[in-house]
């Protein structure tokens, strides 16, 4: 993609290209969870443990929703996969998080129900996903979500060459190849989980 010298381009200018992690996941503070610090901490730890390759682009945190994101940083937004998490109506809720590119939307009440085996399912609330997660909307990402949450991935997102996702805190966004969320323990990759979004409507 004239799109993957984008990606790249705009995580060398961010400085932080390259990072690697240092943490490992069982030496992070957990008192902090749910603050910037931990999600940043958390998500480097997982990206090390999981032997993800990765950049990490640095993002103002006011900017870090994604039409926005991809309009300040020049993203295409075909290479922007939004995680989200959807809640299984039931007492008590089940959850499985499902990344999509941000030119589709979830089908949350076919495709997204039926695999939870659910009368109903919505998205989770921004509360519901920062206590499930420790990470705040926009800046969710597929990686380092807790042990035993499926994640789907629609297909759709293993065809791009580079995605940017959330970067774990509101402030930094994650770049992969898409083939390395495949790494992440209990991700599955599903067909038609979401549908592509027109200037008519979904199709």
């Amino acid at each position: 993609m004239g799109d993957e010298q984008d990606l790249r381009g705009a995580a060398d200018r961010s400085g932080f290209a390259g990072t690697e992690p240092t943490d490992s996941v069982g030496a992070e503070d957990t008192s902090l969870r749910g603050s910037a610090a931990w999600a940043d901490a958390h998500l480097a730890a997982a990206l090390a443990a999981w032997g993800i390759a990765h950049e990490l682009m640095a993002c103002d945190p006011a900017l870090a929703d994604t039409a926005t994101f991809c309009e300040a940083y020049g993203i295409d937004p075909a290479d922007s996969a939004n995680t989200i998490v959807v809640a299984a109506k039931e007492d008590p809720p089940r959850y499985v998080a499902c990344v999509a590119l941000a030119t589709t939307r979830l089908d949350v009440n076919r495709t997204v129900r039926t695999r939870l085996g659910a009368r109903k399912a919505s998205f989770a609330t921004a509360e519901e996903t920062r206590a499930l997660t420790g990470m705040e909307i926009g800046g969710v990402t597929a990686v380092g979500l807790p042990e035993g949450l499926a994640v789907w991935v629609d297909a759709a997102v293993m065809t791009r060459g580079r995605i940017v996702l959330g970067g774990g805190s509101r402030r930094a966004k994650l770049v992969v190849e898409p083939a390395e969320l495949l790494k992440v323990p209990g991700v599955v990759v599903v067909d038609g989980l979401a549908r592509v979004v027109t200037a008519e409507g979904e199709r």
